[in-house]
């Protein structure tokens, strides 16, 4: 007699996959919810209790923890000694186990969830059979994933799960138990603490492999792209690729910093278009169409713009495509597609196409909160710098001029886009586009004069915004050559009242933020 035990939380495909079984003769062992579901579609199944003669204790918390049960999952088949202890203590093979575990992730996120509630939800019984049917898959067949459910049908009914099957469903079985455990304490280690634990005792991570990359940063790096299990938020890496050559390890870092940038403006009715090239901005508009923006974006610097990476956080529509398709773009991301749009660019046959869905922030959960870094040997992590300024107007003007209505705008625009680019950062820009970005300058008087080497246009009276204080007085001095009318910056330096009497010496105006934006 060949056995199944079927216990399973989510039921989706549950009464196909046990009708497949019945068909190549298997007797079916259930419990509770289970069992009904399958008796209710007309199914014969043996209650687990009836086969191991224990009841089902403890309200529940106790009916599949019995010998019978883990005897049969564990006896290996072919050891002459397993055989005749099975059979002297009347265990049966278990040969397929069908097995997913209490809704804990589920429960936990419902509002209102009470500990007490959690902990009833801590399946125990379910990963324990998993576990013994995984490290004997050598003669069980374990079933974790519904998605496996056709898989394995088609295997059995071909004549058998082959040994690579059963080791991958076991592989995924020590997956799924290990993120459920991970989930278990981190949860714990959050009850009785005195606020949100950002950084756990433990740090437990699960990612899943998407896929392997042609190479990574350099051809001769290998490299492949995996996906957090936890993330909710719209992004990059769960977005759709309508089109275009598989993503690169550069294209999704790129895209990435595109949209992060592009998020700042999130859904607003203004539409925002960034370029970046090599993980910096080199162009960031808004207009009052999308095209409008995109275009301004590439005046920037269109040099740069040339092979860059696009996002928007608006629908791409078909005007905008068509400047697209104008020049040469490795990849554009954004909510989402026209379909005359989307006719438009795939005419680019190497051109990648992600959309992403509305570009809602109040996704962010858990791992979506951390930025991470990885070190030789170690980890470090961070919160997500989502530090913005709600009102510049109201920052404390440290020069004797006040910035006028255009310089407040521009300087909105100007801090928003400076927080995106690489330090030390500089940004010029008027209250729609950027003039000229300087990044990742050694000293922040060379992003200065970067900057003006950049500008696409005469930067004359436009705002300079810098991520972090002035530590002398020769980027006012060189902005001010350039053209520049007032400043937006931290403040903080040893040396603020001279950059401030540089600043009224050149009768420019200038804002300080208190808020550094570092990014390396």
């Amino acid at each position: 007699m060949r056995r199944a035990l079927v216990s399973v939380s989510d039921k989706s495909g549950i009464i196909e996959f046990a009708k497949g079984l019945k068909e190549q003769g298997y007797e079916i062992l259930s419990t509770g919810g289970t069992a009904k579901t399958l008796r209710e579609a007309g199914l014969a199944v043996t209650d687990v209790a009836a086969y191991t003669g224990s009841p089902e204790i403890l309200d529940g918390r106790v009916k599949t923890l019995h010998p019978k049960i883990h005897g049969g999952l564990l006896g290996r088949r072919r050891d002459p000694k397993h055989v005749a202890e099975m059979e002297r203590h009347g265990i049966g093979p278990i040969d397929v186990v069908v097995v997913n575990l209490y809704p804990f992730e589920a429960t936990i996120n419902k509002p209102g969830c009470t500990l007490d509630e959690a902990i009833e939800h801590i399946d125990i019984g379910g990963p324990s059979m998993l576990r013994s049917a995984a490290k004997n898959h050598a003669d069980v067949t374990v079933v974790v994933d519904p998605a496996d459910y056709g898989p394995v049908l088609e295997a059995l009914r071909a004549g058998g799960v082959s040994p690579a099957m059963r080791r991958e469903l076991a592989r995924k079985v020590f997956h799924h138990t290990s993120r459920y455990d991970g989930m278990i304490a981190g949860y714990l280690e959050q009850q009785g603490a005195p606020g949100p634990v950002r950084f756990p005792s433990l740090l437990t991570l699960q990612f899943e492999k998407v896929q392997s990359l042609r190479y990574g940063e350099n051809p001769h790096q290998h490299g492949a792209f995996y996906r957090d299990f936890g993330s909710s938020e719209p992004g990059v890496a769960k977005a759709r690729q309508l089109h275009g050559k598989e993503m690169s390890y550069n294209n999704f870092l790129d895209a990435n910093a595109a949209l992060e940038l592009a998020k700042e403006y999130g859904n607003a009715p203004l539409p925002v278009a960034v370029i970046v090239k090599h993980n910096n901005p080199c162009g960031v508009a808004v207009g009052p169409a999308l095209r409008d923006a995109y275009v301004g974006a590439r005046e920037t610097d269109p040099l740069s713009a040339f092979g860059g990476v696009i996002a928007f956080n608006a629908r791409v529509d078909l005007a905008t495509a068509k400047e697209i398709t104008a020049t040469f773009v490795e990849v554009v991301v954004a909510p989402d597609f026209d379909e005359d749009a989307l006719a438009e660019l795939r005419r680019k046959k190497d051109l990648r196409l992600l959309a992403v869905g509305e570009l809602r922030t109040d996704l962010r959960t858990g791992p979506d909160l951390l930025d991470l870094k990885k070190i030789v040997g170690g980890l470090i992590l961070q919160d997500r710098d989502f530090g913005a300024i709600a009102d510049v107007r109201a920052l404390k003007v440290a020069s004797k001029r006040a910035p006028t209505d255009e310089e407040y705008a521009a300087f909105a625009f100007a801090w928003k886009v400076c927080k995106h680019v690489k330090s030390n950062a500089i940004v010029f820009a008027r209250r729609d586009r950027t003039v000229g970005i300087g990044a990742g300058q050694m000293s922040r008087v060379d992003s200065v004069k970067l900057a003006t080497l950049k500008a696409g246009t005469s930067q004359k009276g436009c705002v300079m915004a810098s991520d972090a204080f002035f530590p002398f007085r020769d980027g006012i001095d060189a902005a001010a050559q350039a053209g520049i009318t007032a400043v937006i910056q931290p403040g903080g330096s040893i040396r603020d009242e001279e950059v401030v009497k540089a600043v009224d010496e050149h009768q420019m105006a200038m804002v300080l933020t208190g808020m550094r934006h570092f990014r390396h």
